[in-house]
């Protein structure tokens, strides 16, 4: 009985363990091959192309687990499974399964071939219920074991030296097209482990959709390691043959396999006659040749390469070119800036230079009516609290808006699995992000403190001083002269009273005039500061997320290029 693979993660790489040679035989009987024949492994790691590639595509799958599920995976996993388990077989055997619908000839292809009659034939369907293989050379028994082949089912060829096959090992396949599930699923699993088809088609159902839709088509990129052939051409009078294998071409191109003409890589097309034998000894010296070359296992592999490259293709390739460009960063830093209330601080913060200003500068007099108009109405000071709920409220869905836009703009064009990522990591982000603003804005209110006071204040208040001085000696000296003190002489005391007088405005007004500039520089210099702090804060707890997400996602992307490599045309 077959021994179940294992199907577990190490590290990216899914290992599948090799069946021991003789592991899965029954004891072997006469003309059959021994299955505790050695086999020659391959003695070291694929080279050149192929190696690149399969450690690209180990390094994908691991640096993936985490974003993508297990079934998006499982293709490439499988590959890299079946890399590793041929890799340890033998080098000196390819491995040819022969599959056809029912009724095409295979069997009495795979005899012919063989020399013998290996596989029954018959008008009974399904014949061949079972895979069954020949062997030109020893040394195949772990390859065999790895296709589940028991030793009952093992042949030799009735030429037994090889000659110019020697190094084959073919296997004729249960019908593609069987009634019989048990078959169906028997031939399916023996062609994703074989290193290369001849596909047997006969002048009836060479357009069959079953074979051209199930097999063929998707297939299409493993050309180089197939063989269509036409059989029973021995029954199609005169030209009808070449007719007829001209429309399979056509049918084979449509599939968007490529065909081996001209000297162009390609899949191998021919007409023969298994019966008569016409056109078998051209396929067995393209066999030959073949086989000798000793690359169609890693011609398989990566075929199966590009194949899971295909299919991971919308799991990595962007339409555009995500990322977070200066102009989202700023866009983002201005949304924050909005939320923490910036613009407002750097204004309260000038108009408290420009207060205290007014307050330093201004006449006594002024100052008097300010201080009282400020204890006779004293609740029109305090805020109400129903406003400052209702702005904490804007602002948190402003930081909110902000985090939905700037996380948009990284997403874009990204493929799903990592724009989700990408998603998850600014929501995590955005999490605590309006509470930490708002300690922002309060720490950096605290640590402005009081306004500073530019270095003309002094002169100014001595002036004010000197403006409220005159006034009082004015006033006193009409004084005198009224009650009589004095000699009367009312023109220059109200003059210099009138000077004190309008003096003190005017000290006001200047210095009023002078602070505008420092109390605008004071201003935007707070703005700055809580700009610059809320910016900090929002990149720590999202673009720098976000931005880690972009790379990870850049190196897979790399990690995907390497693995389609020239194989299937880069990545656009």
């Amino acid at each position: 009985m077959t021994q179940e693979v294992e199907d577990c993660w190490a590290d990216g790489l899914i290992a599948r363990r090799a069946a021991e040679p003789g592991e899965m035989s029954p004891p072997v009987k006469e003309g059959q091959e021994p299955q505790d024949a050695p086999y020659e492994p391959i003695g070291g790691p694929y080279v050149g192309a192929v190696r690149g590639r399969l450690d690209a595509l180990r390094e994908l799958v691991g640096l993936s687990r985490a974003r993508l599920d297990a079934q998006a995976l499982a293709e490439a996993g499988r590959v890299l499974d079946e890399a590793s388990a041929r890799q340890r077989l033998s080098s000196r055997h390819t491995v040819v399964a022969v599959a056809g619908a029912t009724g095409s000839g295979k069997s009495t292809l795979f005899n012919a071939l063989a020399g013998s009659q290996i596989s029954d034939t018959g008008l009974r369907r399904p014949t061949t219920g079972a895979p069954i293989a020949c062997s030109w050379t020893d040394g195949a028994a772990g390859l065999l074991d790895r296709l589940g082949i028991p030793g009952r089912l093992r042949r030799r060829p009735l030429d037994s030296a090889g000659g110019d096959l020697e190094g084959l090992v073919l296997v004729d396949l249960p019908d593609v097209d069987s009634a019989v599930v048990s078959h169906r699923h028997a031939a399916d699993r023996v062609l994703a482990l074989v290193d290369a088809v001849v596909w047997v088609v006969d002048p009836e159902k060479y357009a069959d959709a079953v074979l051209h839709e199930r097999y063929l088509r998707p297939l299409a990129g493993h050309a180089e390691v197939s063989f269509i052939v036409l059989n029973q051409v021995d029954r199609l009078p005169g030209d009808a043959a070449d007719q007829v294998l001209d429309d399979l071409r056509r049918l084979l191109d449509e599939d968007g396999m490529a065909l081996g003409e001209h000297g162009e890589p390609g899949a191998c097309v021919l007409a023969l006659s298994a019966l008569t034998g016409q056109g078998l000894g051209e396929l067995r010296e393209q066999l030959g040749r073949f086989v000798q070359e000793r690359g169609a296992a890693a011609r398989r592999l990566a075929a199966d390469v590009d194949a899971a490259a295909a299919e991971l293709r919308p799991l990595y390739v962007a339409d555009g070119r995500p990322g977070l460009g200066e102009r989202a960063r700023e866009e983002f830093a201005d949304r924050l800036a909005a939320a923490v209330g910036a613009t407002a601080a750097g204004e309260a913060a000038e108009r408290e230079w420009r207060r205290n200003a007014q307050r330093a500068c201004g006449t006594p007099w002024l100052r008097l009516w300010r201080w009282y108009d400020r204890i006779r109405v004293p609740a029109l000071q305090r805020p109400r609290s129903d406003a400052r709920i209702e702005e904490q409220v804007t602002a948190r869905q402003r930081v909110e808006q902000a985090v939905r836009t700037v996380a948009d703009h990284a997403t874009a064009g990204l493929p799903a699995p990592w724009a989700a990522a990408v998603r998850e990591a600014a929501v995590r982000g955005a999490d605590g992000l309006p509470e930490a603003l708002d300690e922002l804005a309060a720490r950096e209110e605290l640590e402005r403190g009081a306004s500073p006071r530019p270095r003309w204040w002094p002169a100014a208040v001595l002036a004010q001083m000197a403006m409220t001085a005159i006034q009082v000696v004015g006033g006193l000296w009409l004084l005198g002269q009224i009650v009589g003190v004095l000699q009367p002489g009312l023109v220059v005391p109200a003059l210099v009273m009138l000077g004190g007088v309008v003096g003190g405005p005017l000290v006001e007004w200047a210095c009023a005039v002078a602070a505008r500039g420092p109390g605008r520089r004071y201003g935007q210099e707070a703005e700055r500061r809580l700009r610059e702090a809320a910016a900090a804060c929002g990149r720590a707890k999202v673009l720098d997320p976000l931005a880690a997400e972009l790379l990870r996602y850049r190196e897979v992307r790399e990690q995907y290029a390497a693995v389609v490599g020239a194989g299937a045309g880069g990545v656009g």
